[in-house]
C-alpha cells in the first residue's frame, strides 16, 4: 500500500523545506498532499515565490494520511498562532503515525507536547524555546519524530522520510539518482 503524508503549509513557508522532501517523497512513490492552512490554495513563500497547494486544509481528511511534515520558515509563526498545526501533530502522533518538522517547525511540535524527553533538532533561532535541540545535527529521527535544522539539510531530511516510508533501499536509490552520495 501507498504511504500518504500531509504538509501543512502557510504564507511564509520556507520553499526549499517545502520542495525538496516533497519531490524526493515524490520519487519515491508516496503519495503527498500540500495542504494550505492560509485560507487559499495560493501561498506566498518565504522568499516571496506564489505556489498553489493541493488543497485547502480540511481536518475532515485527516485521518487518511500515515504522516504528516510541516516545512519551517516565518510561516511557522502563523502555524503556531492558528494552533491547528500543533493539534493536528498531536492526533498524528497519538494515532502512532510519523511526524516530521524542520527548522522552526519542532516549535509546533513542542506547543504540541510531543518533544519533551526526546532527541530532536531545529533550526538555530528556535535556541531561546528549545534550548535541548541538537543543533549540530542534521537530521534527527527518534520514533515516530522526524526532525531537521533547515533548508540546508531539506534534502536529507527528505531522504530520512523516504527511508521510513519506503524503505533504505529506496533511499539509497533516490540519493544515487539526484547525486546525493
Amino acid at each position: 500500500m501507498e504511504a500518504r503524508v500531509l504538509v501543512l503549509v502557510a504564507d511564509g513557508v520556507e520553499e526549499i523545506e517545502l520542495v525538496a522532501p516533497v519531490d524526493l517523497l515524490r520519487r519515491a512513490g508516496v503519495e503527498v498532499v500540500v495542504s494550505s492552512l492560509s485560507g487559499s490554495v495560493r501561498v506566498t513563500t518565504r522568499g516571496g515565490l506564489v505556489i498553489e497547494a493541493d488543497e485547502v486544509f480540511s481536518e475532515e481528511e485527516i485521518s487518511r494520511f500515515d504522516g504528516l511534515l510541516i516545512p519551517g520558515g516565518p510561516g511557522v509563526a502563523v502555524l503556531r498562532k492558528a494552533g491547528v498545526a500543533a493539534r493536528v501533530a498531536a492526533d498524528f502522533f497519538q494515532q502512532g503515525k510519523v511526524v516530521a518538522a524542520i527548522c522552526a517547525a519542532p516549535l509546533l511540535l513542542q506547543d504540541a507536547g510531543l518533544i519533551d524527553g526526546i532527541s530532536y533538532t531545529a533550526h538555530f533561532s528556535t535556541k531561546g524555546e528549545l534550548p535541548l535541540a541538537e543543533y549540530e545535527r542534521s537530521v534527527v529521527v527518534c520514533g515516530a519524530i522526524i526532525t531537521s535544522r533547515g533548508a540546508g539539510t531539506a534534502v536529507e531530511f527528505g531522504l530520512a522520510l523516504v527511508e521510513r516510508f519506503c524503505g533504505a533501499e529506496v533511499r539509497e536509490k533516490i540519493a544515487r539518482d539526484i547525486m546525493f552520495c
